[in-house]
């Protein structure tokens, strides 16, 4: 039996780049996945067995708790939720203070307030069922203080924080929170971004003790791990899956 067999997982930004990877890898494992973003991913839910697909906006409180409704009246339960949405892609190199108010506000609203209200709808099922597991996506960017992205690395050194938080007002439900950082990865949206791509590409890679460049499969083992068995007795902790660029 798979290791995930039974058991309903949500995956934010689960459309394309590291969410479809992921919401694929769950899959693999046995779980049914809900998968959720901005646009309801039809083709990518009916690929997988069980799979649902969620049109949200993780910024809304209200797109959220229609999102964890919808897995409960496909499935009647909860245990996963994977917070993967966020706003990085799109982002090109700028020093901290040429940046626009506007654009702290719309990475904060998805990438830390998002996370927050995702988990906020969720978590009323699991504390009722007595189990389940958050698994937050994070980056390597805040332990290294990654330059001309302050609001990204802000907003995930935010992510790395609150998942120490949730871990310890849920425990006592069982319910266990971890965060995965990954380093520069060569998903689908940043190889469309040329500058990002240019600046980052062979930074990233040759700081590496495996000198190569990072893909969304490489996240998948660590997010299986945490939703997991194998993880049972793990919480509040945060995994850089990066190829060595940073020991933590």
């Amino acid at each position: 039996m798979s290791a995930l067999a039974g058991l309903v997982a949500i995956v934010t930004g689960g459309a394309q780049g590291i969410g479809r990877h992921i919401a694929i890898g769950l899959a693999g494992e046995g779980a049914r996945v809900v998968v959720a973003d901005l646009r309801a991913p039809e083709e990518l839910s009916a690929s997988l067995d069980g799979g649902i697909a969620v049109e949200v906006d993780v910024s809304s409180l209200e797109a959220c708790e229609r999102m964890a409704q919808a897995a409960i009246d496909a499935h009647g339960r909860i245990d996963i939720l994977v917070n993967n949405a966020g706003i990085w892609s799109s982002l090109v190199p700028t020093p901290f203070e040429e940046l626009s108010v506007e654009e702290w506000r719309r990475v904060f609203d998805v990438n830390v307030l998002g996370m927050y209200l995702a988990t906020r709808a969720v978590t009323p099922f699991m504390r009722r069922a007595g189990r389940g597991r958050i698994i937050n996506l994070a980056s390597g960017t805040p332990y290294k203080g990654v330059p001309l992205f302050m609001h990204y690395v802000a907003s995930k050194g935010a992510v790395i924080a609150m998942t120490r938080v949730m871990a310890k007002e849920l425990g006592s439900d069982n319910v266990l929170v971890n965060a995965v950082a990954p380093g520069f990865t060569l998903s689908d949206g940043v190889l469309a971004n040329q500058t990002q791509v240019e600046q980052l590409q062979d930074a990233s890679a040759k700081a590496r003790v495996l000198v190569r460049d990072q893909y969304p499969e490489d996240i998948v083992g660590a997010v299986l791990f945490f939703a997991g068995p194998a993880s049972s007795f793990v919480t509040g902790q945060s995994l850089v899956v990066d190829g060595g660029a940073y020991f933590n």
